[in-house]
């Protein structure tokens, strides 16, 4: 992978923690590095920059992660909703990794960080990345990450059926 050809954008209200991705970051050979200290300052430097991936933590003031990745993939003037997202937190519970992929959230990255970690949630967005959903209330990448022919469901994959708007069988 070409990681110096990647732009990634760092959120993050803790100076530290935007260093050490930083320093992780360029150990791998990524070379375009931006910072923001918060979700309102990202949006706005977006605004003028081209991002690749954003790398963000869930907790931060005064805008969080989550409202941020919300307003990135459902804001009218948002500078790039289709961005790919990785959600770092030390809070890792089943509840918020949910709230995390129910806003948008490509991947999820629990802290303490490992160089290996990131390396492995940027090629999964590089190499494997998901198709985007749009639906009634959710817009962002497809959080299935396979495709089970077997699943009985009504909300159930289908390559030749008719959908409504909404992502619905029609």
């Amino acid at each position: 992978m070409r990681y110096d050809l990647l732009k990634i954008l760092l959120v993050d209200d803790n100076r530290h923690m935007r260093v050490l991705l930083s320093e992780i970051l360029k150990a791998i050979g990524v070379r375009h590095i931006h910072e923001a200290s918060d979700g309102a300052q990202a949006l706005s430097l977006m605004r003028g920059q081209q991002i690749d991936i954003i790398m963000t933590d869930l907790a931060m003031q005064p805008l969080d992660g989550i409202d941020f990745v919300r307003l990135l993939r459902r804001s009218a003037d948002s500078p790039s909703p289709m961005c790919p997202v990785i959600m770092i937190t030390g809070h890792s519970t089943l509840s918020r990794v949910q709230e995390a992929r129910n806003a948008g959230v490509n991947e999820f990255l629990a802290k303490p960080l490992t160089a290996r970690a990131v390396v492995e949630r940027i090629s999964q967005i590089v190499d494997h990345p998901r198709p985007y959903v749009k639906t009634d209330d959710y817009f962002g990448p497809d959080r299935r990450r396979r495709a089970d022919p077997s699943y009985p469901g009504p909300d159930r994959r289908e390559t030749n059926s008719r959908r409504r708007p909404g992502g619905r069988r029609a």
